[in-house]
């Protein structure tokens, strides 16, 4: 287990081999949360600059980290698998245009599964679970850029949340 303080919060990222788990609690109400992750504009203050997301089991989950290409960093044709109110969220991911080659194709697609927990009234946990690396060290890559990535989004997260200051995920390098 790793713990990475980060701008005034603890994010903790264990791995299991080929699971990336990341835990951040965000001073917010559960819905607002749950609205962070599941409304497409709500997404593009924090994690993506533009994203299309279809909140029902086999919906759109597709973030564009680059506005107007469709056909470059981006996650899109990725789905939701599973979807709980406001307690679970599961969706087919895919990894950066430097990792095309092992994750990205339809049969390597990696899963994120996001669980809410409510805290307190104001008060909310999220854990996020990516699953599906390979153990090989073509993915170690991948694996450890994953990692880094996820801390960000949730410090992200947070304080677009807290502070109402998101910093957009994954920008590519010019």
């Amino acid at each position: 287990m790793k713990i990475f303080p980060k701008g005034g919060i603890v994010l903790t990222i264990t791995t299991n081999d080929r699971t990336i788990i990341n835990k951040v609690t965000i001073n917010a109400p559960l819905h607002l949360v749950w609205y962070a992750w599941t409304i497409s504009e709500r997404v593009s203050e924090w994690f993506a600059p533009e994203a299309f997301i279809e909140a029902i089991e086999g919906g759109a989950y597709e973030l564009y980290f680059i506005p107007g290409n469709t056909n470059e960093m981006n996650t899109k044709e990725c789905k939701i698998i599973k979807l709980v109110e406001e307690k679970e969220l599961r969706f087919t991911w895919k990894g950066p245009d430097q990792f095309d080659s092992i994750m990205n194709s339809e049969n390597e697609l990696t899963t994120v599964n996001v669980s809410f927990e409510q805290v307190d009234t104001e008060t909310t946990k999220v854990i996020v679970e990516h699953s599906g690396f390979k153990e090989d060290n073509i993915w170690k890559e991948a694996f450890e850029w994953h990692q880094m990535a996820w801390s960000g989004v949730l410090s992200s997260l947070k304080s677009a949340l807290e502070k109402g200051e998101g910093s957009l995920c994954c920008q590519p390098i010019k």
